[in-house]
């Protein structure tokens, strides 16, 4: 689940989230063929999140394996692969569950969505449960979301043979704590009434604090859900994001980020300078406020997030935009160090 990753000169790609096309121009401005070869024998990582929301999660899929069959790519797991492969429907997955599903819960924001078949289900599973957590060599380290010290000592020190057998461990591993935090009348009560109404939109819940630190604690125990969600806390109220209230917020972990050796993440929405930002609460968006897209974080400047929004496309589709899209695909060329977008923006970081 920790694999070594390639020697050279990297082009470390951010989520795509199905933008086949966004691909295809990134790729050009990178200097790749069709086939992902470079005149230079550079080689492409993707940080995860491959699929859900765009046109054509399969053909992305498909062209990362192929890639990576052939030795010229590797790709790390994100939070949306694992919910394909824990079985979970979320917003924008439709395409690859049946297709009564997508019918009774479908968003008509991915109805032109490509949809899998069985044969492609059953393909796309077995290539994502050879896929790493993480990727690292002496000088860098890619993971989707957070290279936590305690989840990544996790993930060495267990046994298991894939990503879904370490979360099903630690979901185990967690379930006597779990199990007294809900034996608590007030954690119970609290509980209750978020699931009641987690799926209203029009009814916020009220704060519910000793639920939402159980949350916390179920998430942050579970090393797979930190290394490809991130840490995860209590926000200040519960808010409104990808069809349900949430009670936890994403955090900036890379403010606190003291390892030698720098690493390159997605997951976290870091909009294109030059773009508004679009509306947040509880840490979903608004994490890179003030800083331009374009800057390395941490107090040493080793790390940097290379998910620049293409996933946004298609909430702008829905609103009949067919061209300039604020969303980027990008990629970080190391050791450059320069951040290459789809729209052919280069930047010396």
């Amino acid at each position: 689940m920790i694999q070594p990753l390639a020697d050279g000169p990297l082009d470390v790609i951010g989520d795509v989230h199905g933008e086949v096309e966004a691909l295809d121009a990134l790729l050009r401005e990178l200097g790749y063929d069709a086939k992902a070869r470079h005149p230079e024998g550079r080689r492409l990582v993707f940080v995860g999140d491959l699929c859900d929301r765009g046109p054509d999660s399969i053909e992305v899929i498909q062209r990362v394996q192929a890639w990576i069959a052939a030795g010229r790519a590797q790709c790390v797991l994100g939070n949306h692969e694992m919910n394909l492969l824990r079985d979970e429907p979320r917003e924008g997955n439709g395409w690859f569950f049946d297709e009564d599903w997508h019918q009774d819960h479908g968003d008509p924001r991915f109805a032109d969505c490509r949809p899998a078949d069985v044969e492609t289900r059953a393909d796309i599973i077995h290539f994502l449960l050879s896929l790493p957590l993480v990727l690292e060599r002496a000088d860098l380290r890619i993971v989707h979301a957070c290279p936590d010290s305690a989840a990544l000592q996790a993930v060495r020190a267990s046994k298991a043979s894939n990503a879904v057998a370490l979360y099903i461990e630690a979901e185990a591993a967690l379930r006597a704590e779990l199990q007294a935090l809900d034996a608590d009348p007030l954690c119970s009560e609290q509980g209750r009434r978020y699931h009641a109404l987690m799926s209203q939109r029009e009814v916020q819940p009220e704060l519910m604090p000793l639920f939402a630190l159980r949350e916390a604690r179920q998430h942050n125990g579970n090393p797979v859900r930190v290394l490809t969600s991130g840490i995860e806390l209590p926000a200040a109220e519960p808010f409104w994001s990808t069809s349900k209230w949430r009670l936890l917020g994403r955090t900036r972990w890379w403010q606190q980020y003291d390892d030698p050796v720098a690493v390159i993440f997605g997951h976290y929405w870091r909009t294109p300078s030059g773009v508004a930002q679009p509306a947040h609460k509880g840490g979903i968006h608004g994490l890179f406020e003030d800083v331009p897209d374009d800057v390395w974080l941490g107090p040493s400047g080793n790390a940097f997030c290379v998910d620049h929004c293409v996933g946004l496309r298609f909430a702008e589709r829905a609103e009949g935009v067919t061209a300039g899209f604020s969303g980027r695909l990008s990629a970080m060329r190391w050791p450059e160090r320069e951040l290459v977008m789809d729209n052919g923006r280069h930047s010396i970081t």
